[in-house]
């Protein structure tokens, strides 16, 4: 009987290579991501044992090679597990001992059809066949060598097309730019302006560094002009704070009449914009950035931890004049000395080599389908399309903001409330849904749909135990 299961098994453990040959990219990864498709959708199940690699070989026309590779990537993803003269089997889902599904920090989701540990050996030796080793361990003060700095106008090119590379300072991620931005053109007491709802990172550092956070009016298009222009008068404001495309939280982009409208007020009352635009690229036709249109008033903050991975903490900042760029530079050191140059190196690699690009195509990819992952399980509730990494979800009247986030905790699930982004009595009744924390698409949707059952009932008292 045993040997009778194990020959069904393996006959069945066949039709997940259904339409492989018309699949295009490298045979390993199409290999690996068939398998994992066909769990996902239950047609393997942990157990059943897969073909043997030189069956599979001939079976698909490919060398030895290429099967090992596969299973492989399918061991490092923890879909198979090898037991010895026996064979390869599907793996037994692996106890989660964590308590808490993270769907509250925006971070990029695994790249779909990518072998990142691959690339990343790839990145790091190239960059050390290539650089001075001594250079990678040194000092450097002076905003991005040549060649950084270079990369970063190749990666805004969809941006700005052509950029002069002297014109860009490399960074040690967004938050440090902004900091570094508010320090060096703002003094003690000066107004930094900014929409109701922002990114809190801003916040934090507006008021670390003793300036104010006044927040002005918006409509569905965004920051109103008229709003704007009375509040650039009245507190003679030298920055505006925007993050105009697929904003953070509430995913909404800029129109372009409105961003020129925008512009046209900062120009005409001297003040400088801080454009905030890390998912620019993820949007479908995102209107040309505010720093196109009033290249002389706007500092430009594009981070390459929101499009290939955190770990980098790369980001490139884009200023035109001589004097504010060093006065940038200054304030910078005066915190972050500089950008790691290891991973700055393999940033610049990456981008040189058209890595990044690769490595950015497969995460907006998986950001799609885990867009569309939530819209299937959220059906009904609004505002949940979207290109980013988040989910702006308005909560039903018998749910606060605050009042779901803590029961969602209390059930493990973490989610960000309205309150994190701002302070304001009016605020909206609003939960911000990262989907690129969680690794694995199958925990993902196990979370949301844990989520829409809490968002159907009623809130009820948490108490914890009397101990």
């Amino acid at each position: 009987m045993a040997q009778t299961r194990s020959i069904q098994n393996a006959d069945l453990s066949h039709a997940w290579l259904a339409g492989l040959e018309h699949r295009t990219g490298p045979r390993y990864l199409l290999i690996a991501d068939a398998l994992e498709r066909a769990m996902f959708e239950g047609q393997l199940n942990p157990g059943d044992r897969l073909p043997p690699q030189r069956e599979l070989a001939a079976r698909l026309k490919v060398d030895l090679t290429t099967i090992t590779r596969a299973y492989d990537e399918a061991k490092r993803r923890n879909l198979v597990e090898g037991r010895g003269a026996r064979g390869t089997y599907v793996s037994v889902p692996k106890v989660e001992l964590a308590q808490v599904l993270d769907l509250s920090m925006n971070i990029p989701p695994p790249p779909a059809g990518v072998a990142f540990d691959d690339l990343l050996k790839q990145g790091v030796s190239q960059v050390l066949l290539r650089a001075d080793n001594e250079q990678l361990m040194t000092y450097h003060l002076g905003g991005g060598s040549e060649a950084e700095r270079t990369a970063g106008a190749k990666w805004l090119e969809p941006m700005f097309g052509r950029v002069d590379p002297e014109h860009i300072v490399v960074c040690p991620g967004a938050q440090a730019a902004l900091a570094a931005l508010v320090l060096a053109h703002s003094a003690p007491g000066d107004v930094v302006l900014a929409e109701p709802t922002i990114y809190p990172g801003l916040r934090a550092a507006v008021e670390q560094f003793g300036r104010q956070l006044v927040c002005v009016e918006t409509d569905a298009s965004g920051m109103r002009p008229d709003a704007l222009a009375k509040a650039c008068a009245k507190y003679r404001a030298r920055l505006i704070y925007l993050n105009p495309t697929l904003q953070n939280p509430t995913t909404a982009t800029m129109p372009l009449e409105r961003r020129r409208e925008i512009a046209a007020v900062a120009v005409k009352h001297g003040a400088r914009i801080i454009e905030d635009d890390p998912y620019w690229l993820f949007a479908d036709s995102a209107p040309p950035p505010l720093s196109r249109l009033a290249p002389d008033h706007a500092y430009y903050v594009a981070t390459l931890s929101k499009c290939l991975t955190p770990g980098l903490r790369v980001a490139y900042v884009v200023l035109k004049d001589t004097h504010e760029r060093q006065r940038f530079i200054s304030a910078l050191r005066s915190f972050a000395l500089m950008s790691a140059p290891l991973t700055t190196a393999l940033a610049t690699q990456w981008i040189f080599d058209g890595s990044a690009q690769q490595l950015f195509a497969g995460v907006r990819k998986e950001a799609e389908a885990r867009h569309g992952l939530a819209s299937d399980i959220l059906a009904g509730r609004p505002d949940v399309a979207g290109n980013g990494l988040h989910i702006w979800l308005p909560l039903p009247s018998h749910w606060t903001s605050s009042e779901l986030a803590r029961t969602a905790g209390a059930e493990g699930l973490a989610v960000t409330p309205a309150e994190v982004f701002s302070d304001s009595p009016h605020r909206p009744n609003a939960i911000r849904i990262s989907l690129g924390s969680i690794q694995d698409r199958k925990r993902l949707a196990a979370g949301l749909r844990r989520l829409s059952q809490l968002l159907a009932q009623m809130p009820r008292s948490i108490s914890g135990p009397v101990i």
